[in-house]
């Protein structure tokens, strides 16, 4: 099977067989980015537990400390009290009920929906549209508050909610190609450190089994997991 050339320049320039700190894992993710668009670098964490058992259930928020390099459309479902509030915070789409019919409709435009608690029980029905795509607000990920103007400027900050697959690993998005090594680094570390906090007591064994980086295009660089703590 033929190799292509970036390919090849990558294998020659990663030791598969290593694991690399975050600072080694970020410089080496950017000088091996050929490609001409500003790559996403990934984090697959893969944990020691059975996400099928509820007390060992990996689910969180982690604020990055310098974005995560993406233009994120926030809708704010509220009341018509809190819409100034949600503007005033950078919401991309504000309103109600014109928006629940809108998504009942097979709207789905926008990455992050926040809300507050006394109009859960309309978003409720959405659960069909929304469930698949990642999108019901939830209030263990910040989504469902009366602070929307701290939820909506967070979300645009860089706040990310992540949650362990049935497989027992958390994709995750920490930033862009375009940062400097140092910013992936600590963003990554941001991510790394909050999941490590929420260990479930019921989670026997080892915990953080293992931690790729990775970009849209290139290969996998294993973390050394000893370095994180």
């Amino acid at each position: 099977m033929a190799i292509s050339k970036n390919r090849k320049n990558s294998l020659e320039n990663i030791d598969l067989s290593k694991s690399y700190n975050l600072d080694d894992a970020s410089d080496l993710i950017k000088k091996l980015s050929k490609v001409k668009f500003d790559e996403t670098i990934d984090l697959a964490v893969r944990l020691g537990v059975d996400p099928r058992q509820a007390n060992q259930m990996v689910r969180g928020v982690a604020s990055l400390p310098h974005g995560t390099g993406k233009t994120l459309k926030v809708l704010a479902l509220v009341s018509a009290d809190k819409e100034a509030e949600a503007k005033e915070a950078g919401a991309d789409y504000v309103g109600l009920d014109e928006y629940i019919e809108k998504i009942k409709g097979g709207w789905t435009d926008v990455d992050v929906i926040v809300t507050m608690p006394s109009v859960m029980g309309k978003i409720g029905a959405l659960g069909r549209v929304l469930g698949p795509r990642n999108l019901m607000p939830n209030p263990k990920s910040g989504t469902v508050t009366m602070d929307i103007g701290k939820a909506v400027a967070d979300v645009k900050k860089g706040k990310i909610d992540f949650k362990v697959e049935k497989n027992g690993i958390i994709h995750a998005s920490v930033a862009k190609v375009s940062f400097d090594s140092q910013k992936i680094s600590e963003n990554a570390q941001e991510l790394l450190q909050t999941i490590i906090r929420l260990k479930p007591t019921a989670a026997k064994g080892t915990y953080m089994k293992s931690v790729f980086m990775s970009s849209t295009m290139g290969l996998g660089v294993e973390i050394d997991v000893s370095t994180l703590a």
